[in-house]
C-alpha cells in the first residue's frame, strides 16, 4: 500500500477508501454545513478528495458550483462598479445642488425678489417674506430647492408635513 493512500491520524496508517467504504455502511448521520439539514452518511457521495478524479455527481456538483461563484463574482463586481459611479454621479450632484440652492435668488429669470428671500439652508433652503421688498407682506412661503430628480427627505419632508398639517405658529418672546 503507498503513502498515497494513507490517511495519517497520529501513528496509525487507515486506508481512506476502507473508512470510506465503513461510513458509508454505517448508520451516522451528519448534518449540512450550508442548509443545517441531517442526512445519513450512506446516502452522501463519499470520496477521497485527494484523489485527482472526482466521480461523476461530485465533479459536477464541483462544476455547478464554480459555475455559480463566477456568477456571484461578476455581479459584485458589476456591483461595486456601480457603487463607485453612482455614488462618485450623487456626490456631484448634491454638490452641484448645495451650490445653486444658494445662489439661484440672485438668478435673473428667478421670479422672486432677493430682498423676499432670508436663506436658511437647513431644514430648507429659503423662507420667502412675499411683499417684503414694498412693505407689504401678503404671504410667507418656505421655500425648498431641489435640482434634477431630487426629492423632499428627512427634516425638509418633516417641515413640509408640519406646513400642511397646519402646525405653523407665531410667537413673540
Amino acid at each position: 500500500m503507498s503513502s498515497d493512500n494513507l490517511f495519517f491520524g497520529g501513528e496509525d496508517a487507515v486506508d481512506r477508501n476502507g473508512l470510506i467504504n465503513e461510513l458509508k455502511s454505517s448508520n451516522l448521520y451528519a448534518e449540512c454545513t450550508h442548509c443545517g439539514e441531517e442526512f445519513k452518511l450512506s446516502d452522501a457521495i463519499l470520496f477521497d478528495g485527494l484523489i485527482r478524479v472526482f466521480p461523476e455527481d461530485a465533479e459536477s456538483k464541483r462544476k455547478e458550483m464554480r459555475e455559480e461563484l463566477k456568477e456571484q463574482e461578476s455581479q459584485l463586481k458589476k456591483r461595486k462598479i456601480y457603487a463607485d459611479t453612482g455614488a462618485e454621479k450623487k456626490a456631484i450632484e448634491v454638490g452641484i445642488g448645495k451650490i445653486i440652492e444658494k445662489i439661484i435668488p440672485a438668478y435673473k429669470m428667478f421670479k422672486i425678489p432677493i430682498s423676499d428671500c432670508r436663506p436658511l439652508f437647513e431644514p430648507i433652503d429659503f423662507v420667502v417674506f412675499k411683499g417684503m421688498s414694498e412693505l407689504n407682506i401678503d404671504s410667507v412661503t418656505f421655500l425648498e430647492i431641489k435640482t434634477g430628480s431630487s426629492k423632499v427627505v428627512g427634516h425638509e419632508k418633516m417641515v413640509r408635513d408640519a406646513i400642511n398639517d397646519k402646525k405653523v405658529f407665531y410667537k413673540a418672546i
